[in-house]
């Protein structure tokens, strides 16, 4: 076989498969041109400008991404700084409503014993304007009933006015002096 081959070979002239006829190498350089040309003007900056695109897409995605992250963390310390406030606030109204309830108790409680005095009070003076009546009331009638029983035992009337009151005043005095005495 080899030598079938060498012989075609002799017969044809020298041939050499590894080296393209001359032609092909013009169409071959000339097509290539074209293509490089083709490409570097219309394909490479498309393809180019669809890369910076994208790539843009992609920094400003990871860029918007830290930005929305740097603010979801500066409106959660803002949320925190705001929930440790309203903390803060919260217990003060209830240490001020505490006191509040506590002076409002106080002064109740004083109104209350004010109350509770001027009552007490009212009831001592009506106690004692009660006292004096009933003292006059029963000075009266003890009065009027010694003139009886003094009249009838001395068997006669003692129904003048002034003798009547000067007699009953005197039997009190001296009963009031007697009652004093005994009490010490």
């Amino acid at each position: 076989m080899k030598m079938a081959a060498t012989l075609l070979a002799q017969e044809e002239g020298v041939f050499n498969p590894l080296l393209p006829h001359t032609y092909e190498l013009v169409v071959g350089v000339f097509a290539f041109l074209v293509v490089f040309f083709v490409v570097g003007r219309m394909l490479v900056p498309r393809i180019q400008k669809t890369l910076a695109e994208r790539t843009d897409a992609i920094e400003g995605g990871i860029k918007r991404a830290e930005e929305a992250q740097a603010q979801a963390m500066a409106l959660q310390k803002e949320y925190r700084e705001q929930l440790a406030e309203a903390r803060h606030e919260a217990a003060r109204l209830r240490e001020e409503a505490r006191e509040q309830a506590a002076q409002i108790k106080a002064e109740l409680r004083e109104e209350a014993q004010a109350e509770a005095r001027r009552l007490i009070e009212a009831a001592h003076a009506q106690i004692e304007a009660d006292r004096q009546a009933a003292f006059a009331q029963l000075r009266t009638e003890i009065g009027r009933l010694s003139t009886d029983l003094a009249g009838r035992i001395i068997g006669e009337s003692l129904e003048d006015q002034a003798r009547q009151s000067r007699i009953v005043d005197r039997f009190l005095d001296e009963l009031e002096s007697s009652n004093a005495q005994a009490v010490r």
